[in-house]
C-alpha cells in the first residue's frame, strides 16, 4: 500500500514550527512599533531573537528528515500545474526559513547585540561587529520576512482550499499533527 501522509515525525515538525513562526511573526512586526513600551519592547526582542534560533535547528532537523523519509507521492487528483506550484512554493519556504534566521542573526551579532541562548551557551559570535553588515542584513531579514509572510499566507490558503473546499484529502496528509497513523 502507498502511504499517502506524511509521518508522524514530519506533521509533528511542520506544525510545531507553525505554532512557533505564527508566534514569531507578530512578535517581529509588534516590536518595531515606535513608542512601544520599552519592557515590552525587549520582551519582545529576546523572544524573536530566541525563538529564531530554535526555529532554524527545528528546519535543519526537519529537512534532515525529509531527506531520509521522502514525503509521500502527490495525488494524481492534483492537477500538474498545481503541484508544480506547491512544490516551488515549499523550495521558497525552505530556503526563506533559513534565510530569515540566518539573516536575522548576522543583524544582530553585527550590531551588537546578545542572542541570549547563544550566549548562554558560550557560543562565539561567528560575525564581526559591522554596522554596515548589521544594516544590510536587517533589510534582507525584514523583506525575506515579508516574502515568507506571503508564501505562509499562500501556503495556508491552500491547505484551506483542499481541506475545506475541495476535501480531496490534500489537507489530510499533514493533519492531524500527531497521531492518526501514516495509512
Amino acid at each position: 500500500m502507498t502511504q499517502s501522509r506524511y509521518t508522524g515525525t514530519a506533521r509533528g515538525l511542520h506544525w510545531l514550527m507553525a505554532v512557533f513562526i505564527l508566534l514569531t511573526i507578530p512578535a517581529g512586526l509588534i516590536m518595531v512599533q515606535p513608542g512601544l513600551d520599552r519592557s515590552l519592547q525587549n520582551g519582545l526582542f529576546i523572544y524573536h531573537k530566541n525563538v529564531g534560533v530554535l526555529l532554524l535547528i527545528l528546519i535543519v532537523a526537519r529537512l534532515v528528515w525529509r531527506l531520509r523519509n521522502p514525503p509521500p507521492a502527490k495525488p494524481s487528483s492534483l492537477a500538474p500545474t498545481q503541484a508544480r506550484i506547491a512544490e516551488f512554493t515549499h523550495i521558497a519556504m525552505y530556503a526563506l526559513l533559513f534565510l530569515v534566521p540566518i539573516a536575522g542573526y548576522v543583524r544582530v551579532k553585527a550590531g551588537g547585540f546578545p542572542i541570549e541562548s547563544l550566549d548562554a551557551l558560550s557560543i562565539p559570535s561567528l560575525v564581526p561587529r559591522s554596522e554596515a553588515l548589521a544594516e544590510i542584513a536587517k533589510t534582507v531579514h525584514y523583506g525575506a520576512g515579508l516574502l515568507l509572510i506571503a508564501l505562509i499566507a499562500m501556503h495556508v490558503g491552500a491547505a484551506l482550499f483542499h481541506g475545506v473546499v475541495k476535501q480531496d484529502g490534500i489537507f489530510s496528509r499533514m493533519w492531524p499533527p500527531v497521531g492518526g497513523g501514516t495509512r
